[in-house]
This record gives C-alpha cells, structure tokens and sequence, in this order.
C-alpha cells in the first residue's frame, strides 16, 4: 500500500512527495497540494514540520507550501515543532510567531512546556523582531553587576536541582539522565526569561513577561494511516 501525501511528508519520504505532488497534484489538487489538508486538518506542511525534515519543507515551499496554514483548530505548522533548527528555518522563511490560535494561545506558550528551548528560542526571537520593528523602543541591556547576580541566582538553582536529582537517582537505583536533561533545558528557558524580564524592567517597558510552562502542552498528531 502506498504512502498518502501526509506520510510521506512525515516520514521525510521526499520522492513519494514530489511524486504525488508533481504527478497528481493537478488532478486532486486540494488533497495532493503542499497546502492540502487531511481529515483532520493536517497538512504536509505540518507533517514535515512536526518531524523536523527540512529537505521535505524546502521542496514543498518551492511548490506553494505556506509556513503559516492553519488547521482546523488555527495551528500554523511551528506549533508542532520539537527542535530548534526547525523552528529556525520556519521563521526565516515567515513563520510568524506573534500569532495565537483559536484558543488564543501563541506558539511560544504551545510549546512551552514540552519543548522548553523551542519556546526559548522563538520568544529570543520575537524580541529580536519587535526591536527592529520599533528601534525606539529597543530593549536596553541590563547591568553587569544585574547580570551576574542573575546568572549566579539561576546557577545556584540548576545546581540544587541536579544534587536533588542525583541523590534521588541514587537511592532510587534509576538513571538520572533524563531528568537532568530536563533540568538544564529548564534553566535554559528560565535564562532566557530572566534576560528578557531585566532587559525590559531597565528600559521601562513592563510587556506581559513570556508564557510559562503551566500552558496546555502540545501532543504530535498521530499520522494518517496509509492510502492508496
């Protein structure tokens, strides 16, 4: 049984894509297009994005595929990014991130707490962008002294974090190397955040501060089965 369009976008299957997409796509082009969405909404878009092949995203942006499609519940496909060098190449391309969906919930809060860096990143981002956007409004650098005893704060809390995980891991017997990958990733997160708050308390400018991770998590989509 061959792969549908969605598959093979998931599966990073690009000659089943563009054999679909070249070879079909003028027939059934709704179902067959870069932008087509599935029963439940989903693109190839947000196939590829989802399992981060950006060979398949390249070639589907060069036949229409827009980074900004929504589903039925106003998903763009960055919301169903797990890695940053996804995330990376779907904003360079447009992705817009001051966006929320339906639900009012921006891809930087979707992603928050399942991928912690991801958010990190696009809301580094996002500040990037609304500086060069309002130059008069450009976030001002905190102070040195402001910065080290921040960066000594978030050091001592990632430290305990990991004496914490450890010792439980020893009395426990498990493998720690999970959750201290969850411990550093939160500190990453928490960096940005803390950064990003100083900057903005310096300069005067009180925005909302950045989503935490008590926002609803994202789950991947279960792919389409195949079909002829």
């Amino acid at each position: 049984m061959s792969k549908n369009i969605w598959v093979a976008a998931g599966d990073g299957d690009l000659a089943r894509v563009t054999e679909l997409v070249e070879q079909h796509g003028k027939s059934q082009l709704r179902c067959l297009s870069p932008n087509g969405p599935d029963e439940n909404s989903y693109t190839p878009m947000h196939a590829a994005a989802s399992y981060g092949h950006l060979h398949v995203l390249e070639y589907l942006i060069s036949k229409g595929g827009d980074v900004n499609v929504t589903d039925d519940d106003g998903d763009t496909p960055i919301y169903t990014v797990e890695s940053i060098d996804t995330a990376q190449y779907l904003v360079q391309h447009g992705a817009a991130i001051a966006y929320t969906n339906r639900e009012g919930i921006s891809p930087i809060e979707h992603l928050s707490e399942d991928f912690p860096a991801v958010a990190a990143y696009l809301q580094s981002a996002s500040n990037q962008t609304a500086a060069a956007t309002h130059p008069s409004q450009t976030v001002t650098q905190p102070s040195q002294h402001s910065q080290n005893a921040a960066s000594e704060q978030l050091t001592a809390a990632l430290m305990e974090s990991v004496r914490g995980i450890m010792e439980r891991a020893d009395i426990e017997g498990i493998d720690p190397d999970q959750d201290l990958q969850e411990a550093v990733t939160r500190a990453v997160l928490n960096g940005v955040v803390t950064g990003y708050e100083m900057s903005t308390e310096d300069s005067g400018m009180r925005n909302q501060p950045p989503p935490g991770a008590d926002d609803g998590a994202p789950t991947k989509r279960s792919r389409t089965e195949d079909t002829s």
